[in-house]
């Protein structure tokens, strides 16, 4: 009887054990994003804005432990301080207790579109025109996962977004003299930077958690199969 009731013990353990190793979240770290365009929003702390960007939208889908490593000196003066005997034992943080990441994601702005002020028709009438003037932008983002321990590239995607948006423009010509005073409440350059992070954020859930056997990959490479082709569609090869 007592070897049943250890027996028993042993294997509810195991489970626990073996139910806690499943369930452990991908440990992610997140480069600085690198720019290889000429766009016109992209300036000195645009690489670090779309790193912080992306780590928010990681951290939202509750399926990645994901680690700042852009604060790591703050994170490391407060473990030297709690060893210093200065903070109470009891709250003080320890040292050796950080996390290592498993993979670190690095991406690269490799193109990016941007169509603005293309007009969509109009009427004019007593010197006062009207029309809708459209705007356009398409960003495209190459993504790398990179495993810590080794050091290969594990995985790698192009991601794109693309954004469209109309308003109004206002015309003026009385005398010779003609002024625009078109004004739009919101441009696509924001939508098309914005979706390119939600993207490659479920793009990693769907890799590094759900598995590339889950039907999700396949929607993935059917997307990475059009761009591929739209791509050759619109070069010239000899």
């Amino acid at each position: 009887m007592k070897k049943v009731i250890i027996a028993l013990i042993f294997c509810i353990a195991f489970g626990f054990v073996a139910d806690g190793l499943a369930a452990e979240k991908p440990r992610i770290g997140v480069l600085r994003f690198t720019n290889n365009t000429h766009a016109s929003w992209w300036h000195v702390t645009s690489g670090e804005e779309l790193q912080d960007m992306l780590i928010a939208e990681l951290a939202s889908t509750k399926a990645f432990s994901v680690l700042e490593r852009k604060e790591l000196d703050a994170v490391i003066s407060e473990q030297t301080l709690g060893a210093s005997g200065l903070v109470n034992k009891k709250t003080a943080s320890k040292i050796g207790n950080l996390t290592g990441a498993k993979y670190l994601v690095a991406a690269t702005v490799s193109s990016y579109e941007e169509d603005t002020g293309g007009k969509s028709g109009g009427v004019s009438l007593f010197g006062v025109s009207a029309g809708l003037d459209k705007e356009k932008a398409y960003m495209a983002v190459d993504l790398k996962v990179i495993d810590v321990e080794t050091g290969e590239i594990v995985d790698t995607r192009t991601v794109e977004a693309s954004s469209q948006t109309s308003g109004l423009r206002l015309g003026l010509n009385i005398g010779g003299f003609s002024g625009d005073y078109g004004t739009k409440a919101k441009t696509p350059t924001g939508k098309a930077i914005r979706g390119c992070v939600v993207e490659i954020s479920e793009y990693l859930q769907c890799s590094l958690v759900k598995g590339k056997d889950d039907k999700c990959m396949k929607e993935y490479d059917e997307k990475e199969s059009k761009r591929r082709e739209r791509t050759k569609e619109s070069i010239d090869l000899e």
